[in-house]
């Protein structure tokens, strides 16, 4: 109920409800939508919204990273996705949130109005498009982490390597915002198996571990061959 709570009682001045809900020009695509949003900043574990609740709102990641996740019925957590800069998350086809997300570091997301994305969308070809196109992403990313939960260990741990990469780095050296119990959580292993599956990663000489959060990939071509 955080988030809710937040949006309700944060200063207008720093929330600027009023670019939320103002109408939103004829054309322009996410950056139309862009401009009707509002920056809100969410420290380190802090929620942004939980399951269950209301769908107001659309996020998107301009600074940290952020989790989604579910809390199983015997306990477990399953994260459900990581979102980095640039990435967009929230946007429900329901009325309330299939997930709870939060902050896993210092994190800026900018808040857009969910009534008014779907408004624009209606009116607008270049947003329509844009919105289609980040749901396609959003079914596909959702669609090879159900197929990665049926893959070994190894498999799973040298997957999400290759994914980060990917998505984080512009060498082979990658910075991990998230913590081995989020890369298990995500990956539904136990701490201890991704830990075990990355040392024997590192023996292959696939990787290399100067920290725990710091990875370089030093054979991508045998993390690919894994999952071949």
């Amino acid at each position: 109920m955080l988030m809710q709570t937040q949006l309700r009682t944060f200063p207008a001045s720093q929330l600027h409800t009023n670019a939320i809900t103002r109408s939103a020009p004829a054309r322009g695509g996410f950056g139309t939508m862009e401009a009707m949003g509002s920056q809100m900043r969410f420290d380190p574990n802090e929620e942004i919204f939980g399951e269950g609740e209301p769908a107001e709102y659309v996020y998107k990641v301009t600074k940290g990273a952020v989790r989604t996740y579910k809390i199983l019925c015997d306990g477990r957590r399953q994260i459900g996705g990581f979102y980095l800069p640039g990435d967009i998350f929230g946007l429900e086809v329901g009325k309330e949130h299939q997930f709870s997300a939060e902050a896993i570091n210092d994190v800026t997301v900018l808040v857009m109005k969910h009534s008014l994305i779907v408004s624009l969308a209606e009116r607008d070809c270049d947003t329509a498009r844009e919105l289609w196109s980040f749901t396609g992403r959003e079914l596909n990313r959702v669609q090879e982490h159900l197929l990665l939960l049926v893959k070994t260990a190894q498999q799973r741990v040298a997957s999400f390597l290759l994914e980060m990469s990917a998505r984080l780095a512009t060498t082979d050296a990658i910075e991990l915002p998230m913590s081995r119990q989020d890369i298990a959580d995500y990956l539904g292993l136990t701490i201890e198996t991704v830990s075990r599956t990355m040392t024997q990663l590192v023996s292959e000489q696939a990787i290399g571990l100067p920290s725990s959060r710091r990875i370089v990939l030093r054979n991508s071509g045998a993390l690919r061959q894994l999952n071949a």
